[in-house]
């Protein structure tokens, strides 16, 4: 039996990694705002406790795996956080998709205090949390990467060490950037493709073989052509790592043209009140300006 690990953040994508974390054995100690969230893992075998500062008490090694920065900050930094009960010597994993200069302020922090910290964050949505095939993006220190690796390899298949504390955020922007501009350009070409009196499903038999697929295309257009709109990230969480892509690259001094524009179209989807619906549910924004659907019954 390996030692105990903390894991804080139950929700869609950190329930299933913290339950592939017991399947490998890991003895966890778990918390969330959420009751409801923390069954599973009780059922598995998890141990439960009231805040973060009561799971990083009992742990060498604690996951943050929460949606925004703000929330990352209070779980690391805040009153009740890691920070308060964490050891010199401990380690902490950040998973969330945060602002990559707020990781680097709270690594800072940590460090004070002789904590480690790795960020960390993951791509492979749902069914990858689910099914243990994340893909794992990691920036820090590499003695401190090794010491978590088998936590990684527990959750994901590919595992990546990219540079220093900021480079895993970083990178997985970037990733996100392009499949967001990519799922904005295939619900265009779709109700391009419809008003032209095109089936749909002939635009993916062709394009999939063809020069214009990928594998956001071979992803999103099933589920447009599917009408099936349940999450597996949400619009309103597309936006908001769009809002962190370009704060950063402001930061940097880089100029972000298409993910600006497309930041936009996700601005237009949550006023049509599709915050809770998965990404692939832009295809309403086109499909209302142009006047024609997308679907299984075309």
């Amino acid at each position: 039996m390996t030692d105990t690990v903390g894991f804080i953040g139950l929700g869609n994508m950190g329930g299933p990694m913290a339950l592939n974390l017991v399947k490998a054995g890991f003895e966890l100690v778990v918390h969330d705002i959420n009751p409801a969230r923390v069954a599973p893992l009780v059922a598995a075998g998890a141990t439960v406790e009231a805040s973060a500062e009561a799971v990083a008490a009992k742990c060498h090694r604690t996951i943050c795996m929460v949606e925004t920065t703000d929330q990352a900050e209070s779980v690391i930094l805040g009153e009740k956080g890691i920070i308060q009960s964490a050891k010199q010597g401990d380690i902490v994993l950040c998973m969330s998709t945060i602002d990559p200069l707020a990781a680097r302020r709270f690594a800072e922090c940590l460090g004070a205090k002789g904590v480690a910290m790795l960020d960390a964050p993951v791509s492979g949505g749902t069914h990858g949390a689910a099914a243990a095939t994340l893909s794992v993006i990691v920036g820090g220190p590499a003695e401190t990467f090794a010491a978590s690796e088998d936590l990684f390899r527990a959750m994901g298949k590919n595992v990546f060490h990219v540079g220093g504390l900021g480079h895993g955020l970083a990178m997985k922007l970037i990733n996100n950037m392009l499949g967001q501009i990519a799922t904005v350009a295939i619900a265009e070409a779709l109700v391009f493709g419809k008003k032209a009196g095109l089936d749909p499903h002939k635009i993916y038999e062709v394009v999939r073989v063809s020069t214009g697929s990928s594998v956001q295309f071979e992803n999103r257009v099933p589920r447009m052509l599917a009408r099936n709109f349940v999450a597996g990230g949400t619009i309103d969480i597309s936006y908001k790592d769009q809002e962190l892509e370009t704060t950063f690259a402001k930061q940097l001094g880089v100029p972000l043209l298409l993910a600006n524009v497309t930041q936009q179209v996700y601005q237009m989807a949550r006023a049509a009140g599709l915050n809770k619906e998965d990404g692939s549910s832009i295809i309403k924004v086109f499909e209302r300006m142009a006047g024609v659907t997308i679907g299984d019954d075309d």
